[in-house]
């Protein structure tokens, strides 16, 4: 088995995963798909991916509420694949074992049509035309305007990347940057330290606005010529 994200919430950075079914499927390995921060972020399709299971949240890019999501397994896998409840025989090939969880509140799964609907009335395509927009009004005004940016997240490739953007600022402690934004300004990032990298993961939606991008790349232009203390 291969597990892989579809996209990190990292760095932004889309994994090429067509490739690696077709790495793994002649060698009889499956491939699970960590869709958490892709479904209904960038365009794709199932037959695109090829993949033997996939998994997602709705509630970051489709907006649905918390707590909804959706499994797809294989058709060819559905048998071997048991549920987390006992289901009979006569299902085994059948998807919808795989929904029994016991009582669960239906006003939460009724709500994903909903979700759905402004979706598709956006597009996909705008959607994601959008959310590279936003990215890069903040990404390139920083690089431009300082030489110690650093954004680790592909910005010429929409194959690579999409919405997320990860910065870092040379001279700058990430988690302290993140917190005087939050405390001075109230503008929410998220502090990405890993061992190989760090830096703020911005994630505007399409509901940011552009003047609340302008006044996070102001306020980053702030702390990194005049200082946070």
């Amino acid at each position: 088995m291969i597990e892989v994200t579809h996209i990190t919430n990292l760095t932004g950075q889309i994994m090429p995963v067509r490739e690696i079914v077709e790495l793994a499927r002649p060698r009889g390995i499956q491939v699970f798909v960590d869709g958490a921060h892709a479904f209904a972020h960038f365009p794709f399709t199932n037959a695109e991916l090829g993949c033997d299971y996939y998994g997602t949240s709705l509630h970051k890019w489709l907006l649905a509420p918390v707590g909804t999501g959706f499994l797809y397994v294989r058709r060819d896998r559905q048998k071997s694949l048991w549920p987390l409840m006992a289901a009979p025989a006569s299902m085994d090939e059948d998807i919808r074992k795989y929904e029994e969880i016991g009582t669960h509140p239906a006003a939460n799964h009724n709500a994903i049509a909903a979700a759905l609907a402004f979706h598709r009335s956006i597009g996909g395509e705008r959607k994601a035309a959008r959310l590279r927009y936003l990215r890069d009004r903040w990404a390139r005004t920083l690089l431009e305007r300082s030489s110690r940016v650093e954004v680790l997240t592909p910005l010429d490739d929409p194959r690579q990347a999409c919405g997320i953007g990860l910065v870092h600022v040379r001279g700058l402690a990430t988690e302290q940057l993140q917190a005087w934004l939050m405390e001075r300004h109230r503008i929410v990032t998220t502090p990405i330290v890993h061992a190989e990298f760090n830096g703020l993961r911005i994630t505007p939606n399409v509901y940011t606005t552009l003047d609340e991008i302008d006044l996070f790349t102001d306020r980053m232009l702030t702390a990194i010529n005049r200082g946070i203390s």
